[in-house]
């Protein structure tokens, strides 16, 4: 699934600025009203849980791992559902990420992990700019900025000619814009740019731009739906590279989140899922997975002192 125009990206650009212009214009009016009724200021709530993971599904969200704490994420897919009876219906396949990341504050976070998909290794740090709040002061969204480097071990495809480390080299940079609605909707827009040093050939771009779009309905306590779609303009990659497209379910246990999907994408960094994306729904090219998250309590909290 590919996009025929560039329309449908400035279509949904212009349709969240509106919103988000909306948005500023009545919290504005209610802070004019109270002042006028002579009401106190009230006190800045900041949102929570915007999402219940650091991951939409592939793609990040706006949350990060607190200070102090250790995220350990297993990341897995199996291979195509339309692989038949062979292949166990893709349970035979096995494609895996094992990650670390790490709250540095309540604000910063950074983490690497490894993947057997060309066997990469990449890091990135997020830093959460701006956060949705209500009362005293009112921000109708949350910012984060992500930016990582994946470096690719696999050998060169042609040794005996001159190869440079470089070319080994690739790097993401996303403005993640997001905003929770209520207690069981949340939306996220993932404005991206991936930077590749070496590409196949003349016909795909080093510089791919695209947008992300997520979402997340809550459906109980401990349990939401969750969706994600990576979409890239043409002409910048090869045709046959397909749009990400994940669905699936969180499912919050204690220190645990399970994330239960399926997508149309192997790789699972973002230079991956967003510019190596092969699978085509429409065809079942549909792949089962799971990310399972384990947070860790590494350095304790200081308490304030009594007064």
């Amino acid at each position: 699934m590919r996009l025929n125009s560039i329309n449908i990206l400035k279509t949904g650009l212009l349709v969240s600025a509106l919103f988000l212009f909306q948005a500023l214009r009545a919290q504005e009016d209610t802070t004019d009203l109270l002042s006028l009724l002579g009401e106190d200021e009230p006190t800045r709530d900041f949102t929570f849980a915007t999402f219940k993971s650091t991951r939409v599904i592939n793609m990040h969200s706006v949350e990060n791992a607190a200070a102090g704490h250790l995220d350990f994420r297993i990341s897995h897919r199996f291979g195509r559902l339309n692989s038949g009876a062979s292949e166990l219906w893709g349970l035979d396949q096995a494609y895996m990420r094992l990650g670390f990341e790490y709250g540095i504050t309540d604000r910063l976070m950074a983490g690497f992990g490894r993947s057997n998909v060309n066997k990469e290794i990449d890091g990135f740090i997020k830093y959460k700019l701006v956060r949705q709040s209500s009362g005293a002061k009112n921000v109708p969204v949350t910012i984060s900025w992500f930016s990582s480097a994946v470096v690719r071990t696999t050998p060169f495809a042609d040794p005996n000619r001159k190869n440079y480390f470089s070319s080994r080299l690739y790097y993401c940079h996303q403005l993640l814009i997001a905003r929770k609605f209520n207690n069981a909707l949340s939306l996220q827009l993932t404005p991206t740019m991936v930077h590749r040093n070496l590409v196949a050939d003349s016909t795909e771009k080093n510089d791919v731009y695209a947008i992300g779009i997520g979402g997340r309905c809550k459906l109980t306590k401990r349990s939401s739906f969750n969706v994600e779609w990576v979409a890239v303009p043409e002409g910048q990659l090869n045709p046959i590279y397909r749009n990400s497209l994940s669905l699936g379910f969180d499912i919050e246990t204690g220190g645990h989140v399970f994330q239960l999907h399926f997508t149309n994408s192997s790789p699972m960094n973002e230079k991956g899922f967003i510019t190596e994306t092969t699978g085509d729904w429409e065809e079942g090219d549909i792949q089962f997975g799971f990310n399972v998250s384990r947070m860790f309590s590494v350095v304790k909290r200081r308490e304030k002192p009594q007064e």
